[in-house]
């Protein structure tokens, strides 16, 4: 029975991912409910903490961008490169990892690459090394990023072992950042340079055009300068109570016992909150919210978690007689071995979120060392192997000259080499760095 009921998760699992977005929701619903009404499991309780609090932050976010604060962020970025186009090789990620670091989310890096393709093109760098460890930098900060879906899905997770924001982030920041700065000096001379480059001659023999040709002038106003300002505060104040629980109220439980406002609640509150100060001060329009990218593709994590995370969920815990004698010496012995099986999921799930959701309350359960859980957080950014991903398609897209690229044999893509290395390099500093906490 065992194998039976693990099929059809991997099956719901595979099946979602092949319909993308809300789909892979949707069919971990299924999939519960085929354990559910099939196999009679008991459905353990929907990660609805982790669910609220990614709704409260998507709506931030997308009142940000509905600002206009998206835009000034991006004629910030796009002067910086400017100023260093001779490095953009490493200019490029560190963009991308601070955008999506102050955002929560990857899909800034849409209105950063054009940018970067282009001013890679004019001055001569070979546009597939600042393209491919862009989008990895634009990955890696969601681990980093106090106000992702993915970090507060762990944070959420690890609450009941007195782990804080700032635990977390003092490993995952500095891992991967580090990590995406030795992966940007690994590929730094990766493929011909670009005049030499077959492909960008015989484009250009057929009249390569420039991109700045297609750009529209963003639209920035002071207002929307008040809406990162804003956003920026919300974050602060976010780490700053996440590190320091003596900063947040406190009231009296059932039994006359104080009990601190919880991390999720604290979230929950100053993000709803933030968002109605952009909506109601810098007259956010709250249509253009609801339809916006940011917005979007949060609420689509939010069901990716709800059906995968809880069909996943019920499955292990139900399971667990024999899943915890198969694999605890093993994970014990060897905790890095959890974090390929964090890759391996990412790869499938395509969302570090629901990957955190599906697969670290199974670590939990095992008694995987939280800090080590913290350690392995950046292997959840599995999801650049196979070259599905939206930003490294729209990186390909934007690469007029053609040498950004999937290869003959699909994995032989751009986007390997920087992930295989970024990832590997911020779980061993993980690995490091925990053990000064």
């Amino acid at each position: 029975m065992f194998w039976l009921e693990f099929a059809v998760v991997i099956i719901a699992i595979f099946i979602g991912a092949r319909i993308g977005g809300i789909g892979l929701g949707v069919m971990g619903g299924v999939g519960l409910a085929i354990l559910a009404f099939g196999f009679n499991l008991e459905p353990t309780a929907p990660p609805i903490d982790v669910m609220l609090m990614i709704v409260a932050v998507v709506t931030a976010a997308g009142s940000l961008q509905a600002a206009g604060g998206m835009n000034y962020l991006v004629t910030i970025a796009e002067k910086v490169l400017r100023k260093n186009p001779n490095r953009i090789t490493f200019m490029a990620p560190i963009v991308t990892y601070f955008f999506t670091f102050f955002a929560g989310t990857g899909h800034v890096a849409y209105t950063l690459l054009p940018v970067i393709a282009e001013v890679a093109q004019e001055s001569k760098v070979r546009p597939e090394r600042p393209m491919s460890i862009a989008v990895i930098a634009s990955q890696q900060a969601i681990t980093a990023s106090p106000i992702s879906a993915a970090t507060v899905a762990l944070l959420a997770l690890l609450s009941p072992f007195d782990i804080t924001l700032l635990q977390i982030l003092g490993v995952t920041i500095p891992a991967t950042f580090v990590g995406i700065m030795v992966a940007a000096f690994a590929i730094r001379r990766k493929g011909a340079e670009l005049e030499d480059d077959p492909e960008y001659k015989r484009r250009l023999e057929k009249g390569l055009e420039p991109i700045r040709a297609e750009k529209e002038k963003a639209v920035v106003t002071g207002l929307s300068k008040i809406s990162v300002l804003f956003f920026m505060v919300a974050a602060v104040l976010i780490v700053l109570l996440g590190s320091f629980p003596d900063l947040r109220p406190s009231f009296a439980a059932d039994g006359g016992e104080m009990v601190t406002l919880s991390m999720p609640y604290t979230i929950q509150i100053i993000m709803l909150t933030v968002s109605a100060l952009i909506i109601l001060i810098c007259k956010a329009n709250v249509q253009q919210l609801a339809e916006g990218s940011v917005f979007r593709a949060g609420i689509v994590a939010v069901v990716a978690i709800f059906g995968i995370a809880w069909m996943g969920d019920t499955f292990f815990q139900a399971n667990m007689d024999t899943i915890e004698p198969a694999v605890q010496s093993m994970v014990t012995a060897a905790p890095w071995i959890f974090a390929v099986a964090l890759f391996i999921m990412s790869i499938l799930l395509n969302s570090q979120a629901a990957t955190v959701g599906a697969l670290v309350p199974l670590g939990i359960t095992l008694g995987i060392n939280p800090l080590f859980l913290i350690a392995m957080f950046p292997a959840v950014n599995g999801y650049f192997f196979i070259p599905n991903y939206g930003p490294i398609i729209a990186a390909i897209s934007f690469d007029r000259t053609g040498t950004t690229k999937i290869g003959k044999y699909v994995l032989n893509h751009s986007f390997m080499i920087p992930g295989l290395v970024t990832t590997v390099v911020a779980v061993a500093l993980g690995f490091l760095f925990v053990l000064f906490l």
